[in-house]
């Protein structure tokens, strides 16, 4: 590299972690890094999934100063989902901006059709598998993601008008575990408001793109966000909020304790064959504990991030009890009963 770029490179630097100096942003910077600390390896290479929205910026620039700060290789990655004309053209921007700040960005493309319906729920999909598909191929296993408390709450009242149980309802945790790829995915600012990030992006970048999607009331967390706003005028805040989910979690920790070891006890992995078999003691605990046992072991055998929809699976577990079905597929896995033991397998 010549002489002038490291220069160059040498007061970009300096001037980001020149911010941290802003007592405000200081503080959001170690909160940021205490959560990395005691969750991500050191020596292992970050990538970062971003946008051109506040909270995705804000995420850019605090990585970047970790990065700067531990000597870390830290990947930037901007997923374009071609769902909006102006998409590929807003992604290209943000590209360009960051670069003016050693922030460089690989875009991610989704290819191919689009859906007519359910358009959040399969964007979001696509977009992790682009972005778990773009770490095993730069050997990250450990990615950055910029989910915020406002994306917990708003999460927790999809789930709620879903019908989910106590495991939906504590909505995601702050580290989720990608088995698939051994990838680790973490959200170091889920206890920060989108107003702080907000803040960030104004006193780092002074940029960041409004997406129009937000104000559209065709799409459910639109309405959640409106709904929300309504029931913290009721006196439902984030801070009561916040310990209904507090609680909710707690209890899901100790549902999980048993889940662990009804798996380790009552189920044996053949991995030469990819292959669960379940003894009969597996299906005599709480229907909670056998629900969430299937979910994890049929996330594991078909290697996908998601789960089956709980009614299926239910269904799947009803089926097999009652012996109305020895044999079904469900979520890409083949789960069949041979006396009192029960297999579970890829279905191709």
């Amino acid at each position: 590299m010549k002489k002038k770029s490291l220069s160059a490179k040498k007061i970009i630097h300096k001037l980001l972690l020149n911010h941290l100096k802003n007592k405000k942003i200081n503080k959001i910077f170690k909160k940021f890094k205490n959560y990395l600390e005691k969750n991500a390896k050191k020596e292992i290479k970050i990538g970062a999934a971003v946008s051109g929205g506040p909270d995705s910026l804000a995420l850019a620039f605090l990585t970047k100063c970790y990065s700067l700060i531990n000597k870390l290789d830290a990947k930037f990655f901007i997923v374009d989902h071609k769902l909006r004309k102006n998409s590929s053209k807003e992604a290209k921007l943000v590209k360009l901006f960051l670069s003016k700040f050693d922030i460089d960005c690989n875009i991610l493309k989704w290819e191919g059709k689009k859906p007519h319906s359910n358009i959040q729920g399969i964007a979001r999909n696509n977009r992790y598998n682009l972005l778990k598909n773009a770490c095993k191929k730069n050997n990250i296993n450990q990615l950055l993601m910029g989910h915020h408390i406002d994306d917990l709450y708003e999460n927790f009242f999809i789930r709620l008008l879903r019908g989910s149980g106590l495991k939906g309802l504590s909505s995601f945790g702050e580290i989720a575990k990608e088995k698939e790829n051994n990838i680790l995915i973490l959200r170091p600012m889920i206890d920060f408001e989108k107003k702080d990030l907000i803040y960030i992006s104004k006193n780092v970048f002074q940029f960041f793109i409004k997406d129009p999607s937000n104000k559209n009331f065709l799409f459910q967390r639109t309405r959640i966000r409106k709904l929300i706003f309504e029931l913290n005028k009721e006196g439902f805040d984030k801070k009561k909020l916040g310990l209904t989910i507090k609680n909710l979690k707690s209890a899901d920790r100790a549902i999980n304790f048993y889940v662990e070891k009804n798996i380790q006890y009552n189920a044996k992995f053949i991995k030469q064959k990819n292959i669960y078999i379940l003894n009969k003691f597996f299906f005599n605990q709480s229907e909670e504990v056998i629900f969430r046992s299937i979910s994890s072991i049929l996330k594991l055998v078909s290697k996908r991030y998601y789960a089956p929809r709980g009614k299926s699976i239910l269904d799947a577990i009803y089926n097999i009890k009652s012996n109305k079905a020895k044999k079904l597929t469900l979520g890409g896995c083949c789960i069949e009963k041979v006396n009192e033991t029960v297999l579970i397998s890829n279905e191709n």
